[in-house]
């Protein structure tokens, strides 16, 4: 097969930042241009969200934390049904334009000026779940499309595509709004959600019965399915998800990951409440501080992960990859803890925030890309919904009673450092697990 001028070019433009193959050209960047779609479209809805989950006040938020973990529990047998049924090339469709729909039914609401309290913290709790459900959907797929090698070289540089959505979706919102109002918000986000959509039927084509849908990579021959079961559902039970963590330490290792981190971000986000709110006396530079530090996340975070994320692990394994965050977590409570100030929370969030969206989360997605396809899609989408918001809101409640007994930032600290410690200690036993899995796949 001849091989396009274009194709030769742009294939020449990405590999001077990722370590890609011309026949893996077209499938990663079609990643890159979901995963911009998706982040795109939700910071879009993000600031309305925000604006109206306060319509009840800001004490209530704790509710609407507990409220979207709520709603997981609710979908999770829900999505478990259609992956038991359905194929993905049937069932992603499905969930992304019933998301769809439901952001077009907002639009009218807010289009007929019905912003009751209530529709304000329905919205917050819908998006919120919205958030969780495609981005799970799509690094499932991912990790079915791509394998464990591919995924080292090039996860950093498709989770680039987020990053750019992050900085593409504040400033269409803040210009939208401005012009047209918060019903434009809505329209561009369901629009990218369809223009997502689209990205995902041409990189998980229909099965041709000649050749499964994983891109082809001579290192790694064991795991890639065939175009029959391509176009077959899934199968297991309906509540297959849970039992799956259950019965493997590999993938109860990974809720633990999580939770850890999850634990780790909600402490820190409440105690950055407290000092903001104690150096900032109004709404405006409040907000004018939480966009710079989103700001400083967001470039770091590219910059890391165009250049830095692929090679890291490359060279350095996933171990490492995902020992940064406890490391990164570990320094930022006891920088914040020994020194409370403005400027050291920034500095210690905006590094820890970068190295988890730049490096952990590659690396961690990269771990699923060995389990079954059963896996892939249903233990991983409760890991990343249930699981997440479950600690979440638990992290949440915690925060919350240690701060009425009394117990500051100072002595959660002490806590939250010897947990990074056995955090580090599960990554590398996590990153271990991995290859014993890839040698298990590689024998005859």
């Amino acid at each position: 097969m001849i091989e396009h001028p274009l194709h030769r070019l742009l294939h020449r433009l990405l590999h001077r930042a990722v370590d890609v193959r011309p026949e893996e050209v077209r499938a990663t960047l079609l990643g890159f241009a979901w995963f911009f779609c998706l982040l795109g479209g939700y910071y879009l809805l993000r600031p309305l969200r925000d604006a109206m989950g306060l319509a009840g006040g800001p004490d209530e938020l704790q509710w609407l934390f507990t409220g979207t973990f709520v709603a997981m529990l609710a979908l999770v047998p829900i999505f478990g049904a259609l992956v038991t049924r359905l194929s993905p090339r049937r069932f992603v469709p499905l969930v992304y334009r019933a998301f769809t729909a439901s952001i077009l039914v907002f639009c009218v609401l807010i289009a007929m000026d019905i912003q009751s309290v209530w529709v304000g913290r329905t919205f917050f709790v819908w998006i919120s779940v919205f958030n969780l459900f495609v981005i799970s959907i799509f690094w499932s797929v991912l990790a079915d499309c791509f394998s464990n090698a591919q995924g080292r070289r090039l996860f950093g540089f498709i989770a680039a595509g987020g990053t750019a959505g992050t900085f593409v979706g504040p400033a269409l919102a803040a210009t939208l709004v401005s012009a047209l109002g918060p019903v434009a918000l809505t329209l561009g986000a369901a629009l990218l959600l369809e223009m997502a959509l689209q990205c995902f039927y041409r990189l998980y084509p229909k099965a041709t019965g000649t050749s499964g849908h994983r891109l082809s990579d001579p290192g790694e021959q064991a795991g890639a399915a065939t175009a029959t079961g391509d176009a077959q559902p899934i199968g297991g039970g309906v509540f297959a998800g849970l039992g799956l963590i259950v019965r493997s330490p590999y993938l109860a290792g990974l809720c633990g990951y999580l939770l850890l981190h999850t634990a780790a971000s909600t402490f820190l986000y409440f105690e950055q409440g407290r000092i903001v709110a104690g150096a900032f006396a109004d709404t405006a530079s409040r907000t004018r501080f939480f966009a710079l530090v989103d700001l400083g996340v967001s470039s770091l975070t590219l910059l890391l992960q165009v250049f830095v994320t692929g090679r890291l692990i490359r060279r350095f394994g996933i171990g490492t990859a995902l020992v940064v965050l406890p490391v990164a977590s570990a320094l930022a409570f006891a920088a914040v803890a020994l020194s409370p100030a403005v400027m050291v929370l920034a500095s210690a969030q905006a590094l820890r925030r970068a190295f988890d969206y730049a490096v952990a989360r590659p690396a961690r997605e990269v771990l699923f890309t060995v389990v079954t396809r059963e896996a892939k899609y249903k233990a991983k989408n409760a890991i990343e919904t249930v699981v997440y918001r479950g600690g979440d809101a638990v992290s949440g409640w915690i925060s919350t009673g240690l701060a009425a007994v009394g117990i500051g930032f100072a002595g959660l600290a002490a806590l939250a450092i010897p947990l990074a410690a056995l955090w580090a200690v599960l990554s590398l036993w996590l990153a271990r697990q991995q290859e014993r899995r890839l040698r298990e796949r590689a024998r005859p």
